[in-house]
């Protein structure tokens, strides 16, 4: 008894700690909980309330007199054409989000699959690109655009947003992990190359797909600096650059602006509660040594 009563004190002490640690670690996760829900929660309340109310003091996240007034002004579009917005913005993202899963696929699939002059220093230089914020790119881009005569069109704002260079890092991750025998297999049958990147590459590489069509998804949708450049009308306008303009010089529609916020939040939300299992598994797709 007296051997094993050590052991049985270190057994204890240790569970001791480990449960008080797990306490400390749900504790800290708790509180960053609150810091990082309660902005979305004082949105979501914010829209049901006038704008008098949502700066009443002491703060308050229960609505006193709820109303809809916020929402129906909103969707009426006498303010601001909101849903032709969010439609712009809906269009913008899907194509955009399509494209670059293309684009940044096939490049990456050549950078995985095939040797070539100059890859790696190609290759150095793409992710060199990335060191270039995109306030770098805006006039040229916008002289481009001039060229092309695509301002005040979806496609001034799709093409810029299909060409990523991360993308392309992301895809070549990705499709390092296809084993090379499947390509050899695929050529025996008789497959041509464009056929094996689409009938092999492409399914195989699922998980980093998904995390880039989301990631692409989300920056399109939220977008707002170069659709504020790129577009003119109202009509063709996305609804981050919509809702700017409830911001007036004598007065700010605040509850207009929760509401619209929260109704594009919603989509977002849709797509990760969806697609959480195939972002997960994309996250380590890319745990790969080139």
């Amino acid at each position: 008894m007296a051997v094993t009563s050590p052991s049985l004190a270190r057994r204890a002490s240790a569970g001791l700690r480990r449960n008080a640690s797990m306490v400390v670690l749900f504790l800290v996760l708790l509180v960053l909980g609150v810091l990082v829900g309660a902005p979305f929660v004082y949105m979501v309340t914010g829209s049901f309330k006038f704008n008098a109310e949502i700066f009443a003091y002491p703060l308050r996240f229960i609505p006193t007199n709820p109303t809809l007034e916020n929402y129906q002004r909103l969707l009426s579009g006498e303010e601001i054409p909101f849903l032709r917005q969010v439609f712009n913005s809906a269009v913008i993202s899907i194509n955009q989000t399509l494209l670059s899963l293309f684009i940044s696929s096939l490049v990456g699939w050549g950078f995985a699959k095939y040797e070539f002059r100059g890859k790696n220093a190609l290759f150095t230089f793409l992710l060199a690109t990335l060191m270039f914020p995109m306030q770098v790119t805006l006039v040229p881009l916008f002289l481009l655009m001039v060229r092309l005569t695509l301002l005040d069109t979806y496609w001034s704002i799709i093409l810029p947003g299909a060409l990523s260079a991360f993308g392309v890092f992301l895809m070549r991750q990705t499709m390092l992990a296809i084993p090379d025998d499947l390509l050899d297999a695929a050529r025996i049958d008789g497959s041509s190359e464009f056929g094996i990147y689409w009938r092999v590459g492409l399914p195989l590489a699922g998980p980093g797909l998904s995390i880039l069509a989301v990631l692409t998804f989300l920056g399109s949708w939220n977008n707002y600096l170069w659709p504020l450049i790129a577009l003119r009308s109202d009509e063709k306008f996305t609804f981050p650059v919509g809702l700017a303009t409830l911001f007036g010089l004598y007065k700010i529609e605040y509850g207009m602006i929760l509401a619209g916020a929260f109704l594009a939040t919603l989509p977002i939300l849709v797509i990760f509660v969806v697609g959480r299992k195939q972002f997960v598994a994309g996250l380590t797709a890319g745990a790969v040594k080139g």
